[in-house]
């Protein structure tokens, strides 16, 4: 055992990952980009996405400089200087974050005229090139993340001899970069992307009846534009966050409860599932090809599938070498498990295949307001299988952890079921990032008038991208929930360090405070966040018409709009409009934690764990659905294009977007931030108290 360096192999592993997203990128950007037309529109989404993450990454560096600098002299340095050692992991983890975004999204802005191009060649070309360009992201989040964690761990123990527990405590800094960057990316992103979408919509389709993505739009670089920012930067800053906050929270669990069975191989052991994972995503991804019957999403499952199985028996052989005994690769099953289920789930709600959808766009028929009413009943009804499956594998998951005779820690089994649940974390970002290119796709096929055959192959692929784009919220949620349980419990360990007298009573009077206010984040930080939408939007819907109305020849295609004025009003709102939410993510626990205590503070965790899943899964998928609903018109079906029933549909939609794409995804972000933070302040707030 001492002949293998898990950490330096982490190390190497995700070195490998960043290596093949390197490869990748070099096979995209050989590839031919089309006339000068379909280079001229995609040049116009590049630049506005580069200016909108340029813009955000600026606000984002002023926010990592002051928490830095609260970090290093808030924190007590103790024995190993912790302050300044969690603020420059805090520092590493937010620039990783930022980077993998930044990174993958400035290469599916440049897939998507490709893909366009190579429909020319048919689907298979098409599939092909969208899927690597969307594996690029995916490789790129898990292997910074992974070296993120498995870097800092071995610079920690190995260089500057600090032992495996505080080490482990000390990368909680790394987990809240990368928190921190995902909350600022989701919200402003989701901003950006549903302000521009409902803004184009609104005009465009329902006010002067022309096509989505009609050059015509004023607001369809804009749309375009938010596409990227928000499924792809976004979807990979919230995924990195979730993957290496996860694995941080497993190690600290095993730092403070199995050292004295197992040493360091319960620290050092979701590392190796880390590295079993990446490399069965790596393999996973070269089996996504079509078949005879060119069933896309298909190729989709033949990829997830070969990961899954791949993960199955490396989990095996590396829970045999480091832990000893068979419970605990059992509850790493149970996390790919809940990846395999509520893939089926979300599926069922959101594809236009199944009655949920259907029954949206039957409604649809008898006008908007009974749109919008069935579309909240499914958003509703889809909390239940979800919340079922998650008790489910919180119960199995305990339950072999606690029966392992080498761990004996039903915790620790939950810990390493989220774990093994984000195994297939680079095959999922692939499948997220693969929407926004084929949607670019489709957008530069209709502005660039190519043949209707191309534009087929693109609508083909780009009903993939909404299921995969929907699925993706779904896992992510899933994750989130695993993932807050096990930062709960690493909270409630960290207290224990701390005070000898602390017990968490439901029955508690700060307890049952910490429960409601905790309860009620969700719904205040998502109202803000659709707020923040209606007033981006309503900027948007006044600029396009201003242009409709002064520049004379737009609806006749004799004049270009001025599509440079919409990114940049976008832009700005966004960017404006996401900080009051990322500030109360970012004070509500300080608030809690310090004035009312530490078991107030506890039971705040549970009330927005419990609230945040159950809004984030009824926005999420309710919102896909009413998207499908509508789609599912268009297609000909309940009245078609222009009738009616259509009209009705795009108000759904248009209400279902910042659900599916702001406020809900971005819950996801708020719930690890917070949890992750009180995790940072425990020291302090059981030495400092006001009113707790």
């Amino acid at each position: 055992m001492e002949t293998l360096s898990i950490p330096l192999l982490g190390m190497i592993t995700a070195g490998v990952a960043i290596l093949y997203a390197i490869i990748l990128t070099v096979w995209v950007m050989v590839h031919p980009k089309g006339n000068d037309t379909m280079k001229r529109i995609a040049k116009s989404i590049q630049e506005g996405a580069s200016a909108y993450l340029n813009r955000q990454s600026l606000t984002m560096a002023v926010f990592a400089i002051i928490i830095f600098l609260i970090i290093n002299f808030a924190i007590q340095p103790g024995k190993y200087n912790v302050g300044f050692l969690m603020g420059i992991g805090f520092l590493v983890g937010a620039l990783f974050s930022g980077l993998a975004g930044y990174i993958g999204m400035n290469v599916s802005v440049r897939a998507n005229v490709r893909t366009a191009e190579a429909a020319r060649s048919g689907l298979h070309a098409a599939l092909n090139m969208a899927f690597r360009g969307g594996t690029i992201t995916g490789m790129f989040v898990v292997g910074l993340a992974l070296l993120g964690v498995s870097g800092g761990y071995f610079i920690l123990t190995d260089l500057m001899n600090i032992p495996a527990g505080p080490a482990a405590n000390i990368l909680i800094g790394f987990g809240f970069g990368a928190s921190l960057i995902s909350l600022f990316a989701r919200v402003g992103g989701g901003i950006y992307t549903k302000a521009a979408d409902v803004g184009a919509d609104l005009v465009g389709k329902i006010e002067k009846n022309i096509p989505e993505d009609d050059p015509r739009n004023p607001a369809v670089i804009a749309d375009n534009v938010g596409d990227n920012v928000g499924d792809c930067a976004g979807m990979g800053a919230d995924l990195f966050e979730t993957y290496a906050v996860t694995l941080i929270a497993a190690m600290i669990l095993a730092a403070s409860t199995l050292t004295n069975t197992l040493g360091t191989n319960g620290i050092e052991y979701p590392i190796l599932l880390g590295v079993v994972a990446v490399i069965a995503s790596i393999i996973g991804s070269l089996f996504v090809r079509l078949g005879k019957k060119k069933d896309i999403m298909g190729a989709m499952y033949k990829g997830m599938i070969v990961t899954g199985l791949i993960s199955v028996v490396g989990f095996y052989f590396t829970t045999k070498y480091l832990i000893g005994d068979i419970w605990i690769f059992f509850a790493s099953l149970v996390g790919l498990g809940v990846t395999l289920f509520i893939t089926i789930i979300t599926d069922y709600y959101t594809s236009k295949k199944y009655g949920p959808v259907k029954s949206i766009a039957e409604a649809s028929k008898t006008g908007t307001g009974t749109n919008l009413i069935a579309g909240l009943a499914v958003g509703m009804k889809s909390t239940l299988m979800p919340v079922i499956l998650i008790c489910a594998a919180i119960y199995l998951a305990y339950f072999f952890g606690e029966r392992s005779p080498a761990v004996g820690s039903g915790i620790y089994g939950i810990a390493i079921a989220a774990v093994a649940m984000l195994s297939t974390t680079g095959l999922v970002i692939a499948t997220d990032s693969y929407g926004p290119i084929t949607d670019n796709a489709g957008g530069i096929a209709e502005m660039a008038k190519m043949p209707p055959a191309i534009r087929n192959i693109t609508n083909a692929l780009d009903a993939v991208g909404n299921t995969t784009k929907a699925v993706t919220k779904g896992y992510a949620i899933s994750s989130a929930a695993l993932a807050a349980l096990v930062l709960f419990q690493a909270y409630k360990e960290e207290l224990a360090r701390y005070t000898t007298d602390f017990t968490f009573d439901i029955s508690d009077y700060k307890v049952l405070i910490g429960l409601f206010l905790g309860g009620l984040l969700p719904f205040v930080f998502s109202a803000l966040c659709m707020k923040s939408v209606g007033k981006a939007a309503y900027a948007i819907v006044k600029e396009v018409r201003t242009q409709f109305k002064q520049i004379k020849g737009i609806m006749t295609g004799k004049a270009t709009p001025l599509y440079g004025r919409c990114v940049d009003i976008v832009t700005k709102a966004a960017l404006k409009e996401m900080l009051l939410p990322a500030l109360i993510a970012i004070l509500s626990p300080i608030v809690v934690g310090f004035l009312l205590g530490p078991k107030a503070l506890g039971g705040f965790l549970i009330g927005l764990i419990v609230v945040g899943l159950l809004l984030a899964l009824f926005m999420c998928t309710g919102g896909a659905a009413w998207d499908n609903a509508k789609k599912l018109i268009e297609d000909g079906k309940f009245g078609g294009k222009g009738s009616e029933t259509h009209k009705a549909a795009v108000v759904g939609d248009t209400v279902g977007d910042p659900f599916k794409d702001t406020a809900g995804p971005a819950l996801n972000s708020l719930i690890k931030v917070i949890n992750t933070i009180a995790l940072i302040i425990v020291q302090a707030i059981v030495t400092i108290k006001i009113f707790g």
